[in-house]
């Protein structure tokens, strides 16, 4: 998968008398972050409303040709224990589209920041509590509607403090007997055979 970042936006001032097309497109200038690629992709207004594409933000590019916003998070796998993973601690989420469906607790990186300081500082932001980052479990790349989600989920524990829900709406420490018994986030799902894998 290649990422593009979004140089111009042009005004959709064409598209309906020239093109036939039902509404006017915009078109989109992209540039790769890997390469010199350059690239002009057509869109209409509405999908890129709807999708938060964006001058100065990353996109992909799907099969068809559109553009999907690229957001990269990361997500703690919080268990009891690093060494010997008896339970892990899953939230349900407390806001937006996604509300209600469980989750790794995590959040977007911020400039400057690794992928391990991002989820610390996440973690004590939404729960209070001081983790210790482990090992990288596996970044998942998925794509939802509006969006494509690329997330570094690791493997944490609590070294200080306790979690406390501050964004969430439910939370739950979870076997490896009951893993499944709550409705994963579609992204989120995608882990579960690996977590279950190295769970006792």
């Amino acid at each position: 998968m290649s990422i593009y970042l979004v140089n111009q936006i042009t005004e959709a001032d064409f598209g309906c008398e020239e093109t036939g097309r039902k509404e006017p497109t915009a078109l989109v200038k992209l540039s790769a972050i890997d390469s010199s690629e350059v690239k002009y992709v057509e869109m209409t207004e509405k999908l890129i409303a709807e999708r938060g594409i964006a001058e100065g933000k990353k996109v992909c590019i799907l099969p068809d040709g559109s553009l999907l916003k690229y957001v990269r998070v990361v997500a703690a796998v919080i268990c009891d224990s690093v060494e010997n993973k008896t339970k892990i601690f899953a939230t349900a989420r407390g806001y937006g589209e996604f509300k209600g469906g469980w989750e790794f607790p995590g959040g977007k990186i911020e400039e400057g920041e690794t992928p391990q300081e991002a989820t610390v500082r996440e973690i004590k932001e939404e729960l209070t509590a001081e983790i210790k980052v482990g090992e990288l479990i596996h970044t998942i790349e998925y794509d939802y509607p509006t969006f494509h989600l690329s997330m570094d989920c690791f493997w944490a524990e609590v070294v200080r403090g306790e979690l406390v829900l501050k964004e969430a709406q439910d939370a739950k420490w979870l076997t490896k007997e009951t893993l499944r018994s709550v409705q994963w986030l579609p992204a989120d799902l995608t882990l579960i055979n690996k977590i279950e894998a190295e769970m006792k």
